[in-house]
């Protein structure tokens, strides 16, 4: 029995320790412009166990270094999706997206047709 209870415990404690401490994920993230850019930051850094967070405007790709240990990739897309900007696995509500400025209305054509001129 005692066996048992300690392999189950290494078992576990193995399990525990199996999260990474800095985590690479890259994301996309909706937006237009550099105010996005800050505003996405912002919100990853914001997010306890979050170390990098760098987003490309003209790609919309999010580079993210975290701490599995603190906090998850659910956790910062809800982050993200609280200050207004949607992810592939996370939109935004209408009253978040509704609180960015005019210019970073990304879901309007012609607010992203005027950032590509």
């Amino acid at each position: 029995m005692k066996k048992i209870i300690t392999i189950a415990l290494l078992f576990i404690g193995t399990a525990a320790f199996a999260q990474n401490k800095n985590a690479k994920v890259s994301i996309e993230v909706d937006g237009v412009c550099m105010m996005c850019k800050a505003r996405i930051e912002k919100a990853c850094l914001s997010t306890k166990g979050v170390k990098s967070a760098n987003w490309d405007v003209k790609t919309h790709e999010l580079k993210l270094f975290f701490d599995e240990n603190k906090t998850d990739l659910k956790t910062i897309q809800a982050n993200i999706a609280a200050v207004g900007h949607d992810t592939k696995e996370l939109k935004a509500t209408d009253e978040a997206y509704a609180s960015v400025h005019p210019c970073c209305r990304y879901r309007d054509d012609k607010v992203v047709g005027e950032h590509h001129d």
